[in-house]
């Protein structure tokens, strides 16, 4: 059977039946646009490449009346017409199918502007061209092109409305950080005569405020911004909560040219209440605004530090964006047409919950409170981990101590040696360990405070006498690396995730016998911080270590896995022997404190080559509360560390 084939026009038919079916489509009115070398897809695409780059050269334009534009001219317009929005352009994109009718083409184009704090504005828009006789096609240039509501002299513009900012709240779930009334002392210029005399007077109220500002308030330099001010000026002299406003209302209200306006600001219970850790809540500053233009804006709280910087984002939530247009009046300002093109509404931050407890954080500023050296002491629940309080000294101090001081541990460290001999079975509480005054290894020369010496008396004894002679001599029986097993037993440089900064310490290890001598009694190498010694002791309370915990929401994704079970003859010898340190022996100003009864081990530790320059340390725990406490130069930890743990024990006993 013969094969048939399809008889193929020829090419010129071909090219005539074409031209025939556009004829006809023509004539019924629109007609899609075809891709070609000359056709409006390459003229739109042009458009949207030099839109965003900056560059229009490649584009003709014209405008409604059929007058020629220059590129420039257009760039010049695009910038005007975008207003604020002009230094971040939009992403574009063209969309669907071009039509054409006659010479006159239409585009659909998506606009995508990127907003602050995140928003984004999308919108499609019509965008017109027009083919000239050359057959070109040519942008018809009109403010529809930007938006469809825009005229001319209009301009985008942006309104920022804050969101509510979330609190850092307690354990119960109670804000801790919340707005509170403050009181603003100005002074105006103008109305003072005797600016010495103001300035005294100021600085004896302002002297008188208790407890004590700090850090205190310095007029120094306020004679001299008096001066500089414009007489209709106001000058800030310092901004007060209320309450102690009100201590000194009576001495200052009436002194000449004061003002007093109100407000409110973030603030804790206190200006001392775990100010550290939480950080503060301030307007943004000049950093701010320099370092994250997209994020702030003058007049935004911003979270400085600790939890506040730390959970910023979190906590201060989404502003809310509007788009709208402004018109340019005669005189050149601008002002809102009322068309409002684009809203996303503000979303509220979310809280960050932690496990402080208001009691016992109050407890531990007032030990602290008075401190003029370094000072910190942190608190910790022994059965679930929880930090029920981290406070920081003298007064508000800005450096978390508590969670972040590398120091010498000093004789507090005895507890980690102390367990780790008795778990090796090298000495228990009975056994017979000599104190001498000074023992002397590898040529170095360890003695004891004050010079003292026990003699040949049981092991508990030199623990609670605080003895480094006799640890010194136990040392070895560490061997190289037995110090830092039995630290890590404790938690000590574990990788804690804790959602907040924190130094969990570093163990001497490996080291000549002489770092061994030193390492056992706190010293050498080994460095520790206060809430790492809280978990360590909290761990010989529990049995068992647990990383602790600070925050309930939004909590950290990979805490430290718990330690295994501590060797219960082991744990039930050193608990004995920490109680003696306090029933008879170096923390024995703590027997008679209310409540159950205290364990601890005080430390002096060296932090020079100087003897005589001492860190003072106490931990210890009552009940389920462990805590330690720590005084950078402290001197004697019986003179400092141990009245401060008094102090905090009678606080939380009231």
């Amino acid at each position: 059977m013969p094969v048939s084939y399809p008889v193929r026009p020829h090419r010129h038919t071909r090219h005539r039946l074409v031209a025939a079916a556009a004829a006809v489509l023509m004539a019924t009115g629109g007609l899609s646009a075809c891709s070609g070398e000359d056709g409006p897809e390459q003229a739109v695409d042009a458009f949207l490449s030099g839109w965003h780059s900056g560059d229009l050269r490649a584009v003709g334009f014209v405008e409604a009346t059929g007058a020629r534009l220059p590129a420039d001219e257009v760039a010049k317009r695009l910038k005007t017409l975008s207003g604020e929005l002009a230094a971040a352009p939009p992403s574009l994109e063209r969309t669907g199918e071009i039509t054409t009718k006659g010479d006159i083409a239409t585009a659909r184009v998506r606009l995508t502007w990127p907003l602050p704090a995140g928003a984004r504005w999308t919108y499609d828009n019509p965008l017109r061209l027009k083919r000239g006789g050359d057959d070109k096609w040519q942008v018809i240039w009109e403010p529809a092109v930007v938006h469809e509501k825009l005229e001319e002299g209009d301009r985008l513009a942006l309104r920022r409305e804050a969101a509510p900012r979330a609190g850092v709240l307690d354990a119960a779930g109670k804000p801790v950080v919340t707005p509170r009334p403050v009181v603003r002392v100005q002074i105006a210029p103008g109305e003072v005569r005797d600016v010495p005399g103001l300035v005294r007077r100021l600085d004896a109220a302002f002297k008188a405020v208790r407890p004590a500002l700090n850090p205190p308030v310095d007029l120094t330099d306020l004679p001299k911004r008096l001066k500089q001010a414009d007489r209709d000026a106001v000058v800030e002299v310092v901004t007060l909560r209320d309450e102690a406003y009100r201590q000194i209302k009576p001495r200052i209200y009436e002194l000449p040219g004061t003002r007093f306006p109100t407000d409110t600001m973030m603030l804790a219970p206190t200006r001392e209440f775990a100010r550290a850790l939480l950080g503060s809540v301030d307007p943004a500053q000049a950093d701010d605004l320099e370092a994250h233009p997209d994020r702030y804006v003058r007049g935004d709280l911003v979270g400085h530090g600790g939890l506040q910087g730390r959970y910023d984002e979190r906590l201060r939530g989404v502003p809310g964006i509007t788009v709208i247009t402004e018109r340019l009046t005669p005189e050149g300002a601008t002002e809102p047409t009322g068309a409002e093109l684009f809203r996303s509404d503000p979303k509220a931050g979310q809280p960050v919950k932690t496990t402080l407890d208001v009691a016992t954080q109050n407890a531990a500023d007032d030990a602290l409170r008075g401190q003029t050296r370094r000072s910190a002491l942190v608190a910790v629940r022994i059965s679930d981990g929880a930090v029920l309080a981290a406070a920081n000294g003298p007064g508000a101090a800005g450096e978390n101590l508590a969670f972040t001081a590398q120091v010498p541990p000093g004789s507090t460290f005895k507890m980690v040696s102390a367990l780790g001999l008795l778990d090796r079975g090298a000495v228990t509480p009975q056994t017979t360990v000599d104190c001498p005054k000074t023992s002397e290894v590898d040529g170095r020369i360890f003695k004891n405070s004050d010079n003292f010496e026990l003699g040949a008396v049981p092991f508990a004894t030199d623990f609670a006498k605080s003895c480094n002679t006799a640890f010194t001599a136990l040392a070895p029986k560490l061997g190289p690396d037995g110090l830092a097993q039995a630290g890590r037993t404790l938690g000590l440089e574990a990788d804690w995730d804790l959602g907040a900064d924190v130094f969990t310490g570093k163990v001497s290890a490996n080291g000549g016998r002489t770092e061994q001598a030193a390492a056992a009694i706190g010293q050498g190498t080994t460095v520790v911080s206060p809430l790492a010694m809280a978990g360590a002791t909290a761990a010989v309370a529990r049995g068992r270590w647990e990383q602790p915990r600070l925050l309930l929401d939004p909590a950290p994704a990979k805490p430290a896995p718990a330690g295994p079970a501590l060797k219960p003859e082991s744990v039930a010898a050193l608990k004995t022997m920490m109680r003696g340190v306090v029933t008879a022996g170096t923390g024995a100003a703590l027997a008679k404190v209310p409540g159950e009864p205290v364990h601890g081990k005080t430390g002096t530790a060296e932090y020079d080559d100087n003897p005589a320059h001492t860190h003072a340390w106490f931990v210890g725990w009552q009940g389920d509360v462990a805590f330690a406490v720590f005084v950078e130069q402290g001197g004697s930890s019986t003179a400092s560390a141990v009245p401060i743990a008094e102090r905090f024990l009678r606080g939380l006993a009231r």
